[in-house]
């Protein structure tokens, strides 16, 4: 039995060399999961059994398109948790790091309430002042009074 969060990265792997190289031989895949290419290739043949990929030796991996729809999903799930963990405040690289750890672990329910968040956030005329304000908080630990609540005073 393949560890979910295993066959997720390796299935993302897989999908971004396809994508860089046209496909993904044992070798690449090594280098970009820093794992031995003989657990890269036991591995494969373990995907292959599962559906997700087309292996041939000395030729490399293919997504299959279960393969393709779930590495998908995984690339949209860090865009996700990424784009979010970047309107807290979270620096970039950062964001990116914390987001491949998160999306193994985070449920469909979530990730969509996620989505709508900054849907809704990019979807807003201007920036929310509440956003400012929250800006203002990480930069000096004080809340900005609201300008609401200035005028009733």
């Amino acid at each position: 039995m393949i560890e979910q969060k295993t066959l997720e990265e390796y299935l993302e792997a897989i999908y971004l060399l396809e994508k860089r190289n046209g496909q993904a031989n044992t070798g690449d895949i090594s280098l970009e999961l820093g794992v031995k290419p003989p657990s890269v290739t036991e591995m494969l043949r373990k995907l292959e059994q599962g559906g997700y990929i087309e292996y041939e030796r000395y030729e490399g991996a293919r997504l299959t398109p279960l393969g393709k729809k779930k590495a998908r999903n995984l690339m949209e799930s860090h865009e996700t948790i990424a784009d979010f963990l970047e309107i807290i405040g979270v620096e970039k690289e950062q964001a990116d790091l914390d987001a491949c750890e998160l999306e193994h672990h985070i449920s469909r329910n979530t990730l969509r309430k996620l989505k709508k968040f900054i849907e809704f956030i990019d979807d807003a005329p201007d920036e929310p002042k509440w956003i400012e304000h929250y800006r203002h908080y990480l930069k000096t630990g004080e809340r900005k009074k609201c300008e609401f609540y200035k005028n009733r005073e």
